[in-house]
């Protein structure tokens, strides 16, 4: 996990704080962090170096696909964070890894390894 480049999207910013501590405890650098879809995507255009992605599924009411679209294209791995376990993603998306909300720091290493392959 050392030094992992580490891309985030979530709307509740005491889950994005604590998300970002355990990524800083595993050794990630978090390279960016999205609370809405907009700034997401204008992180992106920037060129922003990414990992891997974490994003949670619905982001202020509007589905993060969009988001996730634009990281696959890149190559980038994607892990979605959600309440709703995997029944939340669409059928496209279902080999991606799944981040059960509320998780673990174990729970997001393994989400990333897995997301490595």
């Amino acid at each position: 996990m050392k030094g992992l480049k580490i891309f985030v999207v979530e709307d509740e910013s005491l889950v994005a704080m604590q998300l970002e501590d355990m990524l800083f405890d595993l050794g990630c650098e978090v390279v960016g962090l999205a609370m809405r879809l907009n700034g997401a995507h204008e992180m992106i255009d920037s060129g922003v170096e990414v990992d891997v992605a974490i994003l949670d599924v619905n982001v202020g009411g509007e589905k993060v696909y969009p988001v996730a679209e634009r990281f696959r294209s890149a190559g980038v791995p994607i892990v979605f964070a959600t309440g709703y376990g995997r029944s939340g993603l669409e059928e496209e998306w279902q080999t991606c890894p799944v981040l059960q909300k509320p998780y673990t720091e174990q729970q997001i290493e393994t989400s990333i390894g897995s997301a490595l392959g």
